[in-house]
């Protein structure tokens, strides 16, 4: 097999490099599938989508291995997997399950039976638990043993990983840690920030509420919002990074207005990737409650943009847990658990189109700042 995507949780990816990594036994593919997910799985099932030639990694999906075990909760995943696999007009995957027997088996067999009758060739479903693993397709004594196969400690723990040639974490939890919001004086520091900043926008809408040309007034309210955060995406492509709470709370705050945040994703340029990236994880970090979902929701867009599905699912994470319906977050969820690639997160407009789109608006109508901050 060899390696020429990156993965994670429930999305298939794209290539990022013409980097070829052979995994031509169990225990090299064991190796790989950390790079993959970008972390180290635990009580997880793997999915690994392949296509001609030599069993080239199309989609690789993550999925938390249900716990307790149940035919039910064992057919809907290995149902999913079968749908994603087929969606990509993919006709053969490998699968591993990390835990114990008990919860494992019963999604090697529904798995095995969903992949029959989706006419996909499981060509491997793989058990590993406590640096062993075992096989479900081989039963030969010789190669797979009833105690199973101990995998070298050198070659599987975190530093080995580290060294193969492509960053990985511990687990799940430390790449949630990377979207996590900062405490003690740093998050004392944003929420003061914050506050300034809605002063700074309360202020402002009083002025407008005294305008005989609230639409006018309040556009102005738009434009300044804009132009903080069309500023700090042009410093950071520039290599540069925020200077001061205040810059990212007053740009957490204008993201509340959806012409602002429709515009910031307007720009997300893929040629960019990394630098939106560093931005938004930033912002994420300091949001406060309440302003999380919107940059979330544009780092997790640029996260699948960028192939990385693990990232994109843990920002997810943070966004609705922020704001249980806020749209851009939820389609994004929908249209990454039904398995579209990142080749399909092109940019929704251009900026001078999502600046046309509002024009049309009725601009005297209370927007959504507004709600937001009375």
């Amino acid at each position: 097999m060899r390696q020429t995507c990156t993965a994670g949780d429930n999305n298939p990816q794209t290539t990022h490099s013409e980097r070829i990594v052979r995994a031509d036994s169990p225990a090299t593919l064991l190796a790989v599938i950390p790079h993959l997910l970008g972390f180290i799985p635990q009580a997880s099932v793997v999915v690994i989508g392949t296509a001609p030639p030599r069993s080239r990694i199309r989609v690789t999906l993550r999925y938390d291995l249900p716990d307790p075990p149940g035919l039910g909760a064992a057919a809907d995943l290995a149902a999913h997997a079968a749908a994603v696999i087929g969606s990509q007009r993919l006709d053969a995957a490998v699968a591993v399950g990390y835990g114990p027997e008990t919860l494992v088996t019963p999604v090697a067999e529904a798995m095995r039976e969903a992949f029959a009758a989706a006419g996909i060739e499981l060509q491997e479903f793989l058990r590993v638990q406590d640096l062993r693993y075992w096989s479900y397709t081989c039963r030969n004594e010789a190669c797979c043993p009833a105690a199973g196969v101990p995998l070298d400690p050198d070659l599987h723990s975190a530093a080995a990983l580290a060294d193969f040639g492509l960053p990985v974490l511990a687990d799940r939890t430390a790449l949630a840690a990377r979207v996590a919001p900062l405490g003690d004086i740093a998050a004392e520091s944003m929420r003061q920030a914050t506050r300034r900043a809605e002063q700074h926008v309360a202020r402002l809408l009083a002025k407008v509420r005294k305008s005989a040309r609230l639409g006018a007034a309040r556009q102005m309210i738009a434009t300044e919002g804009l132009a903080a955060v069309g500023a700090m995406i042009t410093r950071y492509r520039e290599g540069g990074r925020f200077t001061t709470d205040y810059e990212i709370a007053r740009i957490t705050v204008a993201l509340r207005d959806l012409r602002v945040r429709d515009d910031a994703w307007a720009r997300m340029d893929p040629s960019h990737a990394e630098a939106h990236q560093r931005l938004w994880t930033d912002v994420v970090r300091r949001a406060q409650p309440g302003y999380v979902a919107a940059p979330a929701a544009l780092l997790a867009f640029v996260a699948w943009q960028s192939g990385d599905g693990a990232l994109a699912n843990v920002t997810l994470d943070r966004a609705l847990a922020d704001d249980p319906r806020y749209s851009m977050a939820l389609l994004l969820r929908q249209v990454i658990t039904a398995g579209a690639p990142p080749a399909l997160a092109r940019l929704p407009m251009t900026p001078e189109e999502v600046a046309a789109s509002y024009d049309g608006q009725d601009m005297d109508d209370p927007g959504p700042e507004a709600d937001d901050e009375h």
